[in-house]
This record gives structure tokens, C-alpha cells and sequence, in this order.
């Protein structure tokens, strides 16, 4: 989704609890991959697989400058034949530790499996964010989560747009985003003066 429909997204969420929502979760996931270092991982349940916000946040990272934002796709099925960035397995969730910054998309109720996997990356020193449902035993599991409930006018896919635009936003806390914002500001202001192209 490009900025310009994120943009219309807003307004026609203004004056509910969304973009405010999302841009407080978003500000919470970039600080803690910003912060820690230690890599992001996203994974879903065994039925949905959130491969679109993955690549939201790629573009987000390489839009902000922020390569922290960029996730590894943790899968519950990979096939032989998957390229790098899909062969990732559910095994690297046993790796995540320190400095590690994990957000499980959860529709629906994981199973226990794989709550059992993200606790123990919490243990182990991982930050853990979800968006979910509201389901009690995935807010459990979490540090952060944005809770998407049946009824609320807005679906998952609508908060995930929401937050990953979010995340690569300059005006965010980063310890390096006000210099970023500064010099883009800058080019954009000498293009904006320079003189006109020649007509053709």
C-alpha cells in the first residue's frame, strides 16, 4: 500500500482509536529493533502467514534508512526448494534471545507449539509484540500487542498497513531519524527551487 492510500486510510479512520493505535504499537516495535539490534523476526500462526506485512516492513526499511525494520519470515512450512529469505523455519524462533525483537500476526489462537516457542524466546531475552485478536493466552506471551477484536469496523490486514507505514515514519523516536529527516527535507527543498526542466 503506497503513502498516498495509507494517507487516505487515515482520514477515513480519523477520530477512532486506529491510526493513534497503530502509530503507538509501530512506535514500540521500531524501538525495540532500533534499540536492541539484535534482528526482527515475524511469524504467523500455521494458517496465515503474514508475508505482506514482511514486505511492507522491507520497503518501510529501505524507505526510513532503518535496515532494523527489515524482518526475517519465520515459517511453519518451508519447502526444499525455497529460496533464503522463505527457507526460515520455525526452529529460529528457538535461536531468538537478547537483543531479539519477535512479532507474532496471530488471527487466531496459535498453537500451543508455537506459544510455547514464543515464551521461550521471551525468556530467553527476546521482545515480543503481537497483533492479534485479544485472544488472553497470546497477550500473555507479549510485551507489546495491538488487539484487533470482531466488531471494532477495522480487520488485521487494515492495522498491519496502519503500523508498518508507521514504523518507517521519521516521526517516530530514532536515534537516528531526525538527521535523516533533515537531509531528505533538503534535497527535497533544492528540487523544489531548482529551475524548471527544459520544455520537450
Amino acid at each position: 500500500m503506497d503513502a498516498v492510500r495509507v494517507a487516505l486510510l487515515r482520514e477515513v479512520l480519523a477520530g477512532t482509536e486506529w491510526p493513534g493505535a497503530a502509530r503507538r504499537f509501530a512506535g514500540a516495535l521500531r524501538g525495540s529493533v532500533v534499540s536492541h539490534g539484535g534482528g526482527l523476526l515475524l511469524v504467523g500462526t500455521e494458517e496465515y502467514e503474514p508475508w505482506h506485512l514482511a514486505a511492507h516492513l522491507v520497503d518501510e526499511s529501505a524507505w526510513s534508512g532503518l535496515q532494523e525494520l527489515a524482518p526475517t519470515l519465520v515459517r511453519h512450512r518451508v519447502r526444499p526448494d525455497a529460496p533464503a529469505h522463505l527457507a526460515v523455519g520455525l526452529g529460529r524462533l528457538e535461536a531468538a534471545g537478547r537483543g531479539a525483537t519477535l512479532l507474532m500476526v496471530a488471527p487466531e489462537r496459535p498453537g500451543a507449539g508455537l506459544l510455547q516457542r514464543v515464551h521461550d524466546a521471551r525468556r530467553a531475552g527476546a521482545t515480543v509484540l503481537t497483533l492479534d485478536r485479544g485472544d488472553p493466552e497470546v497477550r500473555g506471551v507479549a510485551h507489546e500487542t495491538l488487539a484487533v477484536a470482531e466488531g471494532t469496523g477495522v480487520d488485521l490486514d487494515t492495522v498491519q498497513h496502519l503500523v508498518s507505514a508507521a514504523a518507517g515514519e521519521n516521526s517516530l523516536p530514532s536515534p537516528r531519524g531526525s538527521r535523516r529527516f533533515r537531509d531528505r527535507l533538503s534535497a527535497l527543498a533544492d528540487r523544489l527551487t531548482a529551475p524548471p526542466p527544459k520544455r520537450w
